[in-house]
């Protein structure tokens, strides 16, 4: 399985450059809220999206100064909108670690969010790059209602399968066809270049979500036994509902009925694994997966030959191979 190591040695002094320019765009001289940062941001993660986008403009051009910009813009929005999922979910933990609303509140979470918003917002104003945040701005409009979509239908546990693409298209795959797009945008001004860069990072981004959902029903970590944190938290993803269809509606009910519980034992978790598991679930979500993965690869193939390209195609294997 492809490695982020391997993928990002085209841009790696790039990426690494980053991290100085990010740091500097976040300096702030309140004490709490540096000190609150420093805590969000000593934790980088993997960052993809940042990668995404320097993997972008290099692929369509230079990386310059707008690059940087867009990167930046991206990882301002995708940890503001982590900190305002904590706080949607009334979640404790975030990669983890204690999450904001956690460790000091809700206010102060919802504020951090809002800060951050703002400042990208400013950097983008700053460095004229409206265009830039005219993505970016379309991509937090499709969060936002596609969370909403998505709080919507988990109360009636309604979710159907256009539903489902609806939400993971609004979510998922708008940031990182934000990242691919703006990637491209900070390297050329063909629009059709920036159009297909746009449509990757959205097939690339539903195969990401279905994936993540795959993997909530898949064994994972040292006891060997699936998370089921989606099952948990009531969320009725693509597994589920296409093994919901495959059964009659009594089945159903009792499922549904386990899945809207407040409080689930580990015998409920299992066995809605179990049934999801029996009745192809798992199968047909690894089917579509691997049908917006190929999308993916086809709109690389228009490019061609380059170290920047087997890249991407390796980052498109690994969005579909990850363990975690």
């Amino acid at each position: 399985m492809p490695g982020l190591g391997n993928i990002r040695k085209p841009v790696s002094d790039e990426m690494d450059h980053f991290e100085t320019y990010f740091s500097r765009t976040i300096q702030t001289k309140i004490p709490l809220l540096k000190i609150i940062l420093n805590y969000v941001f000593r934790r980088k993660g993997k960052q993809m999206r940042p990668l995404l986008v320097f993997l972008s403009a290099r692929l369509n051009g230079e990386i310059s100064e707008p690059s940087y910009v867009a990167a930046t813009l991206i990882e301002l929005l995708h940890t503001a909108s982590l900190v305002h999922d904590d706080v949607v979910d009334n979640s404790d933990e975030r990669r983890g670690a204690l999450s904001v609303n956690a460790l000091w509140n809700s206010k102060i979470a919802v504020l951090l969010g809002d800060y951050l918003l703002s400042k990208g917002l400013l950097i983008s104003i700053e460095k004229n790059r409206t265009d830039m945040l005219e993505i970016v701005s379309e991509a937090v409009k499709s969060m936002t209602e596609a969370e909403l979509l998505q709080l919507q239908k988990s109360r009636k546990l309604n979710i159907r399968e256009e539903d489902y693409f609806r939400i993971i298209t609004g979510k998922t795959a708008a940031l990182i066809s934000a990242c691919t797009a703006c990637g491209a945008k900070s390297a050329t001004d063909d629009q059709d270049v920036i159009n297909l860069m746009k449509d990757f990072g959205e097939s690339l981004g539903i195969a990401f979500q279905i994936r993540d959902d795959i993997l909530d029903y898949e064994s994972t970590g040292l006891t060997g036994k699936p998370s089921g944190n989606d099952i948990k938290e009531k969320k009725i993803t693509l597994p589920l509902i296409h093994a919901l269809g495959n059964v009659p509606s009594p089945r159903k009910k009792q499922i549904l009925g386990i899945v809207g519980n407040g409080r689930k034992s580990g015998q409920d978790i299992a066995e809605v694994v179990r049934f999801v598991m029996e009745n192809g679930g798992i199968e047909y979500a690894t089917m579509k997966m691997n049908q917006y993965r190929d999308r993916a690869l086809a709109i690389l193939d228009t490019y061609p030959g380059s170290e920047v390209k087997n890249s991407l195609l390796e980052f498109v294997n690994y969005t579909v191979t990850r363990n975690k």
